[in-house]
């Protein structure tokens, strides 16, 4: 295996993921089988044992930076831990096709909430909807594998963050939800350490580029160029699952 092509697309998916606030274990998990040709099960394992040393040290670093809204954050992984641990637990009983269906049809509207939704004032969010999000978060990360970013991010966004909060603060929920969920996916001893080990050390390097690059953005520029091909892509994807 090529050390250095891996560490290369490490570094891309590492430094984009962490900028949009996603775990970026959709993109690994679609690499890893497409392109490295990993079953599904060790896909899944590989891609949140990569993903998670770039999650840490990004949210560390966001942390430092104060972008993260930590009553936010911590509302919504009081909800999506017991998600994963309960979507862990009935995975192994849901047909693919079903899953397909109800994790599509959520990316899907997800998609269309984040294209529609305007911005408000971030500081006073409807406290209502972080628990809805973390849960629809960790149920991905615990059946499927995902990162489960692209629920965190999306209802951060319809609730009226900008996007670096957004992704500041996704990258907390996150590092709690993939830990919890490597608990599950470690047990099986399905992680291909010889492809894992050469993305993980490339999306290191990218989780500590993504937050200075975000720290010299403007939030609002950002958000109104960034948040419609985010909605646009978890649209996509939504259909791409279900029809999969």
């Amino acid at each position: 295996m090529n050390i250095l092509l891996l560490i290369i697309v490490g570094f891309i998916i590492g430094t984009v993921v962490i900028t949009l606030g996603g775990g970026g274990a959709a993109f690994y998990l679609g690499i890893l089988t497409t392109v490295f040709g990993l079953g599904p099960a060790s896909a899944a394992a590989t891609s949140l044992v990569t993903s998670f040393p770039s999650l840490l040290i990004g949210s560390y670093s966001y942390f430092r930076l104060h972008k993260i809204k930590l009553r936010i954050a911590w509302r919504m992984i009081i909800f999506a831990v017991p998600a994963v641990v309960v979507g862990s637990l009935i995975s192994p009983y849901i047909p693919v096709k079903i899953y397909s269906y109800i994790i599509g049809g959520i990316l899907a509207i997800l998609g269309l909430q984040t294209l529609f939704s305007r911005q408000k004032d971030h500081q006073n969010p409807n406290k209502w909807l972080a628990p809805v999000y973390g849960v629809i978060s960790g149920l991905m990360v615990g059946v499927g594998g995902l990162s489960g970013g692209g629920p965190v991010v999306a209802g951060l966004l319809v609730m009226g963050s900008d996007m670096v909060t957004a992704a500041a603060t996704s990258s907390l929920v996150l590092v709690v939800m993939t830990a919890t969920g490597l608990i599950f996916h470690l047990s099986a001893g399905n992680v291909d350490w010889s492809v894992g080990l050469g993305l993980m050390f490339g999306a290191i390097l990218g989780s500590f580029l993504a937050p200075v690059l975000l720290g010299r953005l403007d939030p609002q520029k950002f958000t109104r160029y960034v948040k419609p091909i985010l909605g646009v892509l978890l649209v996509v994807m939504g259909v791409f699952t279900a029809l999969k």
